[in-house]
């Protein structure tokens, strides 16, 4: 999934003396190391009462500064879920765009050097953690920005607003809304933005519009008059991979809608080919910007440098280039303020890039939103004239989520991870169909086992998770036994984790509708589903025993207690719905599962400490497995039960346990002395940080994992946030808070 904040370890690792020659070398205090194996396996935890005592105020806002040298990393979505991914950056300009249906895998293609990876020293890709260790900046395939003119008292100051013109840029970071304020002593008036693209929660289609808006706030601070002109410029990249001069052209044109000026940016056909063979190109589309103003001036080539003649000379109503000029269309707009007076000046970037192709998916060409825009300037229009409604949406939301007492720093950390939907790892079909990746570009077809981990995506657009309930899950992905596809058609198996989470799913976007139509339309469906997690219990003690994928893409033998929690809370989901349902035969049967399970699983996988996975009695301990090692997800089946309310699955204290084991064995404030005793595993975090270990070996055992262990081993020893945040979150719904806050913000600062 993508990450909100993205911060450099280069610079970091090489103060702290742990990085030489572009690899990684773990050069901490040598005690760490020599004593490592002898010590317990207990991870040292290093924790200060204050310091935990802190995690509870409420704190303000997380503010990023120039002068600390945070705002280079940045990138913030703010394009519309299922849009495409456009990142806002720490100074207030757009980077990546990544809108041209070019399907990279990662934020840009990148290998980094890391250590002894597994067995060999290799270079690590984007998808392996190269973009955690050494994240992408200044991605900027086109020109975008604004500027500011000021003039007072015979003076002419222009300043972009980027990080090089000004004294301060602070960036609060409120996903979906950022504000950036600008200030310089030197200067009478102070800046301030709003970005974001629109978002309302329970309204997908709105909250799914290819652009960004930009409010700023100018407040004169002195005691005289100011004029105060504002400029934004977009460069035309119509067909920015495919273009050729010798056959294409840009062409920029200002046109009038519903009284605002446009500026819209697109190619056309200049010989050698037709209208048909370019429209069908995959970066085809427009580009447009606007600013919300009756005074606006628009132009459609703005010439560097700027001067004061930029901001107030309008351009010709068409321009045509050549692909290899650059294009920058621009619109200004001019106010003069009194003394302390204060204004808003809003604008509205806008691109309609339709030409999506998903390969191997059915009806995968497309994109949702040219189901209402033919191109750029008519998203602008909509929003224009739905501006109130919109801003004052969106506006809400942010108050809303924010207006609390819990902390600030939490508050940001468990919602931003929803952005990922503003970016590639998502789209949406013209027919209305979500799809997703795993992470951008890479393992597609909205996976069920990992999706299922996904909480937020389900409570603020739950419209899109019912629709991919029937539409795939119980559409074109299930089988006739009941099993679901758990990459819908692109890969034509289930993955058993996937099926149980699925299931969870069913009921949790049964309890987000409005009334019953959705339970009840689909419960044949929903029935065989459930009916298939409880086929899989071949030797009949209510805990799943059929070897099936799962999400550490391995199949494993045996009675495994993720697994097993996560089928018996599957078909808990299954007997609540069959009693709404009044299917009461089909409901008993569920809960004699549920029953036997539980007493089996309590009994026969708890060690007295934590829960285990017990080999097949056949095979032994012959494949990869957990074992008798403490793995993260070993009562995710009662975090998942939790979520939809369905009370206790397993004993709370056999659960309380296991938990405090995770803590125990897997936690730590710094994974570098463990990853430096356990080689392989990919770089999530990296020495210096904390985090919760996937796997670990309380028991010092020779082999923990089998005897015949596989690349999917190096799983074990990473620390992967959508684990992390499971546990976390059923942490605190059993009254381990301290630790739950702990680990959070260990995830929160790993990603400062």
């Amino acid at each position: 999934m993508s990450s909100f904040f993205l911060i450099n370890r280069r610079k970091f690792l090489q103060n702290a003396g742990l990085l030489t020659t572009g690899m990684l070398a773990a050069r901490l205090p040598a005690i760490a190391f020599s004593s490592l194996k002898s010590l317990s396996p207990i991870l040292e935890k290093k924790l200060d009462a204050a310091w935990v005592r802190s995690l509870y105020q409420r704190g303000s806002v997380t503010t990023y500064l120039k002068s600390r040298n945070e705002l280079q990393y940045i990138g913030m979505p703010v394009g519309g879920i299922n849009c495409g991914t456009v990142y806002l950056g720490g100074d207030g300009r757009l980077w990546l765009w990544d809108i041209f249906n070019r399907n990279q895998e990662g934020i840009e293609p990148k290998e980094v050097l890391w250590g002894p990876y597994g067995k060999n020293p290799r270079g690590i890709i984007s998808r392996d953690g190269a973009c955690y260790v050494e994240p992408s900046k200044d991605i900027r395939p086109l020109q975008q920005g604004f500027a500011v003119l000021l003039e007072w008292d015979g003076k002419q100051v222009i300043k972009k607003l980027e990080a090089n013109d000004w004294n301060e840029i602070a960036f609060e970071a409120t996903y979906p809304m950022a504000t950036i304020r600008y200030t310089d002593p030197a200067v009478p008036v102070e800046i301030s933005l709003e970005a974001y693209s629109p978002f309302i929660a329970l309204d997908e289609h709105n909250s799914g519009l290819p652009a960004t808006w930009f409010s700023f706030h100018a407040h004169n601070t002195s005691a005289i008059k100011v004029k105060v002109s504002l400029l934004g410029w977009l460069e035309n990249k119509a067909c920015i991979y495919t273009a050729d001069p010798s056959l294409h052209e840009r062409v920029n044109t200002v046109s009038l809608h519903d009284g605002v000026n446009i500026v819209q940016g697109t190619i056309s056909v200049q010989k050698h080919e037709t209208d048909d063979q370019l429209n069908q190109k995959h970066d085809f589309g427009t580009f447009a910007i606007s600013a919300f103003s009756d005074k606006a001036i628009a132009g459609t080539n703005l010439l560097f440098p700027l001067n004061a003649d930029s901001f107030t000379k309008p351009g010709e109503q068409s321009t045509k280039v050549f692909p290899d000029v650059a294009m920058l269309a621009s619109v200004s707009d001019q106010r003069t303020l009194p003394a302390g007076a204060k204004e808003d000046y809003h604008f509205a970037i806008s691109w309609h890039f339709p030409n999506l192709e998903l390969k191997g998916v059915q009806e995968g060409k497309g994109r949702y939103y040219q189901n209402q825009f033919k191109d750029a300037s008519e998203v602008i229009t909509y929003i224009h004239q739905h501006f109130n409604e919109l801003q004052s949406g969106s506006r809400l939301w942010k108050a809303t989520w924010y207006d609390s007492t819990l902390p600030w720093w939490f508050l940001e950390r468990t919602f931003m991870n929803v952005s990922t939907m503003a970016t590639t790892t998502c789209h949406r079909l013209p027919n209305g169909r979500f799809w997703a990746w795993e992470g951008i570009g890479s393992c597609p077809g909205n996976c069920t086992h990992v999706w299922q981990y996904a909480q937020a995506s389900g409570r603020i657009f739950p419209a899109l998770e019912r629709d991919t309930r029937e539409r795939v899950d119980l559409g074109l992905a299930q089988q006739p036994d009941g099993g679901i596809w758990f990459r819908a058609e692109l890969q034509k198996r289930p993955a058993i984790d996937g099926q149980a989470g699925t299931v969870l799913r069913f009921y949790r976007e049964h309890q987000i509708s409005k009334d019953m139509q959705f339970l009840q339309h689909n419960w044949p469906n929903i029935k065989r589903a459930v009916q298939f997690i409880m086929a899989q219990d071949k030797n009949g003690d209510g805990m799943e025993d059929t070897p099936m994928e799962n999400t550490l893409d391995a199949m494993w033998s045996g009675e495994i207690a993720w697994i097993v929690g996560l089928c018996i809370a599957g078909v808990r989901a299954g007997q609540a719905m069959a009693e709404e349902m009044n299917d009461t035969e089909f409901a008993a049967t569920c809960k004699s599962y549920v029953e036997k399970g539980r007493r089996n699983m309590e009994e026969k996988l708890f060690n007295g400490e934590y829960f285990i996975h017990r080999p097949d009695p056949v095979e032994g301990r012959k494949k990869l497995g957990s074992y008798n090692t403490s793995h993260i997800d070993q009562v995710f089946g009662q975090s998942w039960a939790f979520q939809v309310g369905l009370g206790r699955v397993l004993d709370q204290q056999k659960t309380l346990s296991a938990l405090k084991s995770l803590w125990k064995y897997n936690f730590t404030t710094d994974v570098g002395p463990y990853i430096a005793d356990h080689p392989g595993g990919r770089p999530y975090a990296v020495p210096g940080e904390g985090g919760m270990i996937m796997n670990t070996n309380p028991k010092n055992e020779p082999k923990p994992y089998g005897e015949e262990v596989t690349w999917q081993e190096g799983y074990f020893n990473e620390c992967m946030t959508g684990f992390e945040h499971q546990v976390a979150a059923h942490m605190m719904a059993e009254g381990m808070t301290d630790e739950s806050l702990i680990m959070t913000r260990s995830i929160h600062d790993r990603y400062h």
